[in-house]
């Protein structure tokens, strides 16, 4: 496939000058010094404006390179082993001290494969927490995959805290390290090495046993129940450029695209979609786009709207590249989809703007009553963040009315830091609100809200894998209270559901500003059709006095300041007992 020998021609493709498709006959030097200037300008940006999507047209590159905020590595290929990066790709924690990489957002992995040099060790090591997704990857490196990075002056692993990987082969060990929470659905590796507090395997084909949860924290559960992977960016072998949307699967097991099998699905050709730029797109011309059946393709950037983006049509995937931001200006949701079949939303990040928004994200406006079982909408890699960047404000990060809805690492954030970030600042009541039936979530993360976290009121949810810190900062118990009861619970089930699983929970306390109280971590009405497995309560740190009381509904011990190590951590493998 012919291809620009320059790499200057790199950003000059229908995506505009911030994604850069790059092609094997490029010089290799000037590949290298591309993606490293990138990494140079993106290693500490945590709240910048700059986006970037690197995407490789197939063949084999002998580059080694890292990845920092904001940035998309994916391969053009139909197959991950289309795109081979010899030489390494890897997120580092250098700029935090003591390789700390609990601030490791907002990047992501899709769609080849790495096989690192020994300039690292043989090792991949991608060392994140939240909203870093590794999709469709095949890491042949055979030091294996690190989740965490050592820092060199004291031997010791630096702290990561929570990520999710899919579809994906990892022919070696993954070690997890200092790594602290992780999901990993529908994926393949040679071996798990260890577990910190709470790591979950669905659809796995090698996972490791659960049979010692507590003191190997591991959740296992065999069989995907219902997914479609998440829609991909390819070129063909003519040069055009296509969508892949992967078909609806049901008990799946492993990745869908080894053993020389292609992930099921079809090609939505580029010519369906109406591409996106900053510098020229507002909500009337995208939300006209829409209006006439086309799909959308955000480039890299920030969006401003001043109205919400209206979804109406069965079928419409929105897909962002190299982290595409969305922000409403005048208090309406980011997002509204219809109550329709089949709707993909996929890799943005949606900022509250400074006058509130009720919600912003809608499934469905309230009262949807259509079964969507056979083709559901999907929600993939979004991240729903209240300032941080600038002030925001919203009651609701993600509302869901429709049934059936499926959500595939969601990471709802109201800021413990940044612009904006305090009591009366950056207001929130809740991360995610369900009311629709058989909804279901893999990965669902949901952090320091000053309400319920997760407020779930249909029927037939199910959840898979659950990380919660809640809010560090009432400034006194009174400014936190629900009623008479310490605090909101994290994870709060409505007294008139009486269908509800849920697997792997864990929900962490920092009450960095006052002796806060938490009375239950998590609230569900205790019915038979109410399940929950393998729920973890930690105390990270905080104020002298500060304690989650009870893990679930009066049950489990609590964890509090300046208690003794074992007393740390707790948990309950079964509520209720059987």
């Amino acid at each position: 496939m012919a291809g620009p020998t320059s790499v200057s021609a790199a950003n000059e493709t229908i995506f505009g000058d911030h994604v850069y498709v790059f092609d094997p006959s490029m010089p290799m030097a000037d590949i290298q010094a591309k993606v490293t200037s990138i990494f140079q300008q993106m290693e500490a940006n945590q709240f910048g404006t700059e986006r970037y999507a690197l995407l490789f047209k197939p063949g084999t590159y002998n580059v080694l390179f890292d990845v920092g905020f904001y940035t998309q590595v994916a391969g053009l290929g139909q197959s991950p082993d289309d795109v081979l990066i010899e030489g390494g790709v890897n997120v580092p924690a250098y700029w935090m001290p003591n390789r700390n990489a609990t601030c490791n957002f907002w990047r992501s992995y899709e769609n080849f494969a790495i096989n690192a040099s020994e300039a690292t060790n043989n090792t991949t090591t991608i060392a994140v927490s939240q909203a870093a997704p590794l999709r469709r990857m095949h890491i042949k490196s055979s030091g294996g995959l690190w989740l965490f990075q050592v820092d060199p002056a004291t031997g010791a692993g630096g702290w990561a805290s929570g990520g999710f990987m899919a579809d994906s082969v990892v022919d070696h060990q993954v070690l997890p390290g200092s790594q602290q929470q992780w999901l990993s659905r529908n994926n393949q590796y040679g071996s798990w090495a260890n577990a910190v507090w709470n790591m979950v395997f669905v659809g796995d084909s090698t996972p490791p046993s659960q049979d010692e949860f507590p003191i190997k924290p591991y959740t296992t559960v065999e069989r995907t129940p219902v997914c479609r992977e998440k829609p991909y960016l390819y070129i063909t072998s003519q040069g055009q450029y296509q969508v892949f949307l992967p078909a609806l699967q049901r008990e799946s097991q492993g990745p869908s695209w080894i053993n020389g099998t292609s992930t099921p699905g079809k090609s939505v050709p580029i010519e369906h979609f109406y591409i996106t730029h900053p510098s020229r797109d507002n909500a009337g011309s995208i939300n006209s786009a829409l209006d006439s059946g086309k799909h959308v393709i955000f480039t890299p950037g920030i969006y401003k709207l001043d109205e919400a983006l209206r979804v109406s049509k069965a079928g419409t995937i929105v897909l962002g590249l190299g982290q595409a931001s969305i922000i409403p200006v005048r208090g309406d949701a980011a997002i509204c989809v219809a109550d329709v079949d089949g709707v993909t939303i996929a890799s943005l990040i949606i900022d509250a703007g400074e006058i509130n928004s009720p919600s912003l994200v809608e499934v469905g406006p309230p009262g949807s009553s259509a079964s969507h079982s056979s083709n559901p909408t999907f929600l993939y890699d979004l991240t729903v963040r209240t300032a941080g960047p600038r002030l925001g404000r919203n009651d609701v990060g993600i509302t869901i009315n429709s049934n059936n809805a499926i959500g595939d690492q969601l990471w709802l954030w109201r800021a413990d830091h940044g612009q904006g970030a305090s009591w009366e600042g950056n207001r929130t009541k809740n991360g995610i609100v369900v009311n629709g039936d058989d909804v279901t979530i893999y990965g669902l993360f949901n952090e320091h809200h000053q309400q319920y976290q997760t407020r779930w009121n249909g029927n037939g949810g199910r959840v898979y894998f659950y990380q919660s810190e809640i809010p560090y900062d009432p400034p006194e118990q009174k400014s936190w209270m629900n009623g008479s009861t310490n605090g909101y619970a994290s994870y709060k089930v409505d007294a008139r559901v009486t269908s509800h699983e849920a697997w792997g929970i864990g929900i962490y306390s920092y009450f960095r500003d006052s002796p806060t109280k938490l009375e239950n971590a998590i609230e569900v009405p205790e019915v038979e059709g109410v399940k929950l497995h393998h729920l973890t309560t930690v105390w990270l740190s905080g104020v002298n006095g500060s304690e989650i009381t009870h893990i679930v509904n009066g049950v489990g011990d609590r964890v509090y300041a300046n208690s003794p190590e074992s007393a740390m951590r707790q948990t309950i493998n079964e509520f209720p007992n059987k």
